[in-house]
This record gives C-alpha cells, sequence and structure tokens, in this order.
C-alpha cells in the first residue's frame, strides 16, 4: 500500500483546517476504524443501541437550541465525509437559536464499523430517528448532503410526522443508477476500495467535487479517508464501504420524490459532476450522469413542489467552498 507521507505543505494545510491538527512534518498520517485522534469541533457521544443482532455505537455531536421554538436541524453526512465538517453550518444554525444535531451513520465517522450488517437507507433513517427519541427531539429540520441525501429523502418518506422540513445540499441519487449503469456487486466494489490511495482520494475529489481547485480547507477533509486507507483497519474498512457503495446503488428514492408530504428544498451547486457507476455504464446508454446544472428541471418534473435553488459556479459541497453564498439559500430555506 502506498503511504502518502504529510510533507510541509501538507501540514500547513492542516494547520489551516477549523478541526485538524497538522502532525509532524513527514510523519505518515493513519486512523484507525473509529478515527481515534482526528478532532471533531463539538463534543462527541454515542449512542448505544441493538439492531440486527449487534450492539451498535452511533456518534454524534447535539449543539442545543438557544431558542427552543426554532427546534432542531438534523444534519446527515455525505459517503466521503463525517458530521465533523457541518461545523460552520452548525455554528451559524446555533447563532440563528437552532439545536442542532450532527450523527455519524453506522459504517461511518466514529461509529461502529459493522462488517455483517445490512445497509440501508431504510434502517440508516430508523437509526437516527431513535438517536432523535433519545435525545428527546420528536420532529426536525432534515437536511442531507450527498449520500445524506438519500438518507435524509427516506428519513422524510418514512417519518413525516418527525419531518418538518427536508433540504437537500447536492445530493447524490437525483438520478436512477442501475437505469444507466451495469451492477456491480459488493465484491467489485471491496476490490476497488482496497486499490485506494491518498492519491486517487485527492484527484477524484479535487476533480469532482472542486472542478480542478484545491486547498489547504478541501484537503483538511480527505484526512480521515487517507489516514484509513493507510491504516491497519483499512481492509475492514474497505469492506463496509463496499457494503454502503451496494446501497447507493441499489436503493433509488428518486422515484419517491413525487410522495414528499414535508416543505422540500433542493440547494444545488450545478458546477457538481458527481455521477457514480460513470465507469461502468451499460453499452449503448449515452445519457451523461451527473450533469448537476441539469438536474434540477428534470427534478421539478418530477415533482413541481420542491423548490430549486441553484448556485452557479458551485460544485459538490456549496457549504464547504462558499459559506457566504450556501448561506444565503440555505436561509431561504429554513424559511420556506
Amino acid at each position: 500500500m502506498v503511504r502518502i507521507l504529510l510533507l510541509a505543505v501538507c501540514a500547513a494545510m492542516l494547520a489551516g483546517s477549523a478541526y485538524g491538527q497538522a502532525p509532524v512534518e513527514g510523519e505518515a498520517i493513519t486512523f484507525d476504524e473509529n478515527l481515534k485522534g482526528y478532532p471533531y469541533p463539538f463534543e462527541v457521544k454515542n449512542y448505544a443501541f441493538h439492531s440486527q443482532g449487534r450492539d451498535l455505537q452511533m456518534a454524534y455531536m447535539y449543539l442545543p437550541a438557544k431558542d427552543p421554538a426554532k427546534g432542531v436541524v438534523t444534519l446527515l453526512h455525505g459517503k466521503n465525509f463525517n458530521g465533523a465538517y457541518w461545523q460552520q453550518t452548525a455554528e451559524y444554525l446555533q447563532s440563528l437559536g437552532y439545536g442542532v444535531l450532527m450523527p455519524d451513520q453506522i459504517g461511518f465517522g466514529k461509529s461502529t464499523k459493522a462488517t455483517s450488517y445490512q445497509y440501508s437507507f431504510a434502517v440508516l433513517a430508523q437509526n437516527t430517528k431513535q438517536l432523535m427519541q433519545s435525545l428527546g427531539i420528536e420532529k426536525s429540520i432534515v437536511v442531507g448532503h450527498s449520500m445524506g441525501g438519500m438518507l435524509a429523502s427516506r428519513f422524510a418518506l418514512l417519518y413525516p410526522e418527525a419531518t418538518t422540513q427536508l433540504i437537500l445540499v447536492n445530493p447524490i441519487g437525483l438520478e436512477n443508477y442501475l437505469q444507466y449503469v451495469q451492477y456491480k456487486d459488493v465484491q467489485f466494489f471491496f476490490e476497488n476500495e482496497l486499490g485506494s490511495t491518498p492519491e486517487k482520494i485527492v484527484e477524484y475529489q479535487k476533480k469532482n467535487y472542486y472542478d480542478g481547485a484545491w486547498n489547504g480547507r478541501y484537503a483538511a477533509l480527505t484526512l480521515p479517508l487517507v489516514g484509513w486507507v493507510q491504516g491497519d483497519d483499512w481492509n475492514k474498512l474497505a469492506y463496509v464501504s463496499a457494503l454502503t457503495y451496494d446501497m447507493i446503488f441499489t436503493q433509488p428514492v428518486v422515484e419517491e420524490f413525487k410522495d414528499f408530504q414535508v416543505p422540500t428544498t433542493l440547494i444545488i451547486g450545478t458546477r457538481d459532476r458527481t455521477g457514480p457507476g460513470r465507469n461502468w455504464m451499460k453499452p449503448g446508454v449515452e445519457f451523461e450522469l451527473g450533469r448537476y446544472d441539469l438536474i434540477g428541471e428534470r427534478i421539478q418534473q418530477r415533482n413541481p413542489n420542491i423548490k430549486v435553488v441553484e448556485l452557479d459556479g458551485l460544485g459538490h459541497l456549496p457549504h464547504i467552498e462558499d459559506f457566504t453564498r450556501f448561506k444565503m439559500a440555505f436561509t431561504g430555506a429554513l424559511q420556506p
């Protein structure tokens, strides 16, 4: 396995991170399966529960509401991330009086990495609902980014009574992937993940998320993945990642967007080109996945009640790339 060394430039990137710590220059960064030593911006607690015959720990951060009338916003992370990247969004929400819940889903971040677990958006939504109940949260504005958008959608479909609003930020799953791409099984994704390197992680995110741009803030967000790939637990983590890839490709939610019962806003950075499966398209299929500049209109055709806010020039992570612009769109979505 290639082990990337953190040279002076990488140390400088980490030093500028809101919640990262610059390691010793020249030291290879590694993390265990629970990201021990990787700092989160707020206190991390664990919700212990039993699911599918296993005792599990779901890590989360929770900022109580300063204004109880505002309620709680639940922020759901993407596949290549964890709850920590919501820091600036959470601080902004708390300044407005909202409570903020940021869970790491099972299989991600600092939560349990279960290899004998049937990962589904339905069970992750159920786990999140149980976490909310344990904290006395009856209803929430539910926000999901990237894969978290698929989860947030499933949550709203399963629990409309607990969802006051649904806000999707550059979600994946806005296309039914298996209509366009060949089915690949868990073994395929496992072998693919075993071939991951720090360089490949950076190359993928730089190309698809940021249109070739790169800086310390973007680089800092890759550190959990880089540390995992270079760590001793990567074989196990690669298999867990493969299981969750299967969930993304085989459990579409976009076909049910017509069934939303709650106010829904879709915030899209139109420069995003994230298109899972584009490297194994079905023969003869010419459809271009991940055209977020075109996808808003398609979604409104499915459900004209979904409000679409397009952020031209921004990519897959508008809340990281340009928080000022994102904040304007997000604030508007919070007041439908």
